[in-house]
């Protein structure tokens, strides 16, 4: 298993009321939820049927598109609609893919959500700890902003500081600055394939 996150932590009353106050704290519990489903899942449920549980959990939790514009950066305005459909499609289909093959067992992880969020601007920080009964905790943030009414994943921040946002922008915005949208969605199918999706 790669990166590994889990949830189903024991929370205090106090931190229960806290979390189910805030609406973000709620998207981020119900992903995790879901990646704990497939976790038990494990390998028996293979890449694809996890991919099949948790996509619409992650349609759910992540404002894909907005991700998708976020990562390419400025040359978004300057691709044709059919070509940011199809990078945005490519993106779900990558992160998804990505899930399934990092989420494929389970040993006893939990997951731990801060009950304090942190305003980001217009946004939120939702804060969580991976435990993992080795002894190894990994510090993991969720930022999300309002969608429709709804909060949305936009960026996930791994031991709280590094933006998967960021990685990806200077990636992703030198492949289409060099050769295209067309090669850009080449290359997240391509990642798709590498995690089994």
């Amino acid at each position: 298993m790669g990166i590994v996150m889990a949830a189903g932590a024991t929370i205090s009353p106090g931190q229960a009321m806290a979390q189910a106050a805030d609406p973000a704290i709620s998207t981020v519990r119900a992903l995790n939820d879901g990646l704990l489903s497939i976790m038990r899942a494990g390998k028996a449920a293979g890449p694809k049927g996890r991919a099949a549980t948790i996509g619409p959990v992650i349609d759910r939790a992540y404002d894909l598109p907005l991700m998708t514009r976020l990562s390419i950066g400025s040359g978004w305005t300057t691709i044709k609609p059919a070509d940011q459909a199809a990078l945005t499609a490519a993106f779900r289909r990558m992160t998804v893919s990505q899930y399934a093959a990092n989420f494929d067992d389970f040993s006893g992880q939990t997951f731990t959500l801060d009950p304090k969020v942190e305003a980001r601007g217009g946004d939120r920080l939702v804060r969580t700890t991976l435990n993992d009964p080795k002894g190894e905790t990994v510090a993991i943030a969720y930022r999300l902003r309002n969608s429709g009414g709804t909060w949305k994943i936009i960026d996930v921040f791994y031991r709280n500081s590094i933006s998967q946002l960021a990685i990806r922008r200077a990636d992703f915005a030198r492949i289409v600055q060099n050769k295209g949208a067309r090669a850009l969605v080449d290359h997240l199918n391509a990642l798709s394939v590498k995690s089994g999706g």
